[in-house]
């Protein structure tokens, strides 16, 4: 027998949809709507008609090689931080320290991977600044002055340096499961086999983590190239990268070119899209091993 509910119960919505709502809303309002308004901003004319101009001019002035730098920078501070971060999770992970270190440092890792921008810039300025704190008790203390020797914070490496404050902690966070997931069975039938530590590593463990060891270097890189925030408080106008240049065209001066500003941050949302699809990907092939 059946029963009409009529169309109020039809047109009822399940309450599970409720609890992603604000998340849906989010990402709308913040993330797909303004993406798609740089896209479609990137090929316009400040009259509003459809044109490459705004593509064709990222090949022409500094734009290159500001977009070379910056992909520099990334590769740097990637690579580091997934050789410091790899280090640091392996020794807490499989070195045998205390278990009670893995929970403070995790913690740690997660607030510091998300640490940016003006806050990370002053911190950096007041420690390796010019009048930082380590940069003056190594010139009073140690008679090591470290702008004589060629270190200057609002350089290549000062950069890098900077940003290695959250790409170590991010390395980290998601390096930490694939230690978990290597098995303690691997290692024992390697063992009996006549395998040696440095032979079960390169011939059993690397080749099941190097997916999400590329993966992860592929998500850090991203994470550098994207950083917009850290890189202007830190440098202002000093160093020509691509986020500097996209902040100088949109910030609304009378040199500026809005286009011109939308067709670098396509090129940004390109350059990194690529890292992360990367990401996904090696990521995906290396939970197969690691279940």
């Amino acid at each position: 027998m059946q029963t009409d509910k009529g169309p109020t119960a039809r047109m009822r919505l399940p309450l599970h949809w409720l609890g992603v709502a604000p998340f849906l809303i989010f990402a709308l309002l913040f993330l797909i709507l303004p993406t798609m308004n740089i896209v479609l901003g990137a090929f316009r004319t400040p009259e509003g008609s459809f044109t490459l101009e705004n593509i064709a001019a990222l090949s022409t002035g500094t734009i290159p090689a500001a977009y070379w730098i910056s992909i520099k920078i990334s590769v740097a501070s990637a690579l580091l931080g997934c050789l410091i971060g790899f280090a640091v999770a392996a020794a807490v992970v499989l070195g045998g320290l205390p278990k009670w270190i893995r929970g403070p440092l995790l913690t740690f890792s997660g607030v510091a991977s998300n640490f940016a921008g003006v806050p990370l810039a002053f911190a950096f300025l007041a420690t390796l600044g010019p009048l930082g704190m380590v940069t003056v008790f190594l010139k009073t203390q140690l008679g090591f002055d470290l702008r004589a020797h060629g270190f200057n914070l609002l350089s290549f490496w000062g950069l890098t340096i900077t940003y290695l404050f959250f790409q170590i902690p991010l390395m980290i966070l998601i390096i930490t499961p694939a230690l978990d997931g290597l098995k303690k069975e691997w290692k024992e039938a390697a063992s009996i086999l006549g395998a040696t530590g440095p032979q079960y590593w390169r011939m059993v463990a690397f080749p099941i983590l190097f997916p999400s060891l590329l993966g992860t270097f592929a998500l850090l890189f991203a994470n550098a190239f994207g950083a917009v925030a850290t890189a202007i408080a830190l440098t202002g106008s000093s160093m020509s990268i691509v986020p500097i240049l996209l902040f100088a065209q949109i910030r609304g001066d009378v040199l500026g070119n809005p286009h011109l500003g939308y067709a670098l941050a396509f090129g940004m949302i390109v350059v990194t899209g690529i890292a992360n699809a990367v990401y996904i990907w090696l990521r995906a092939r290396s939970e197969r091993w690691l279940k």
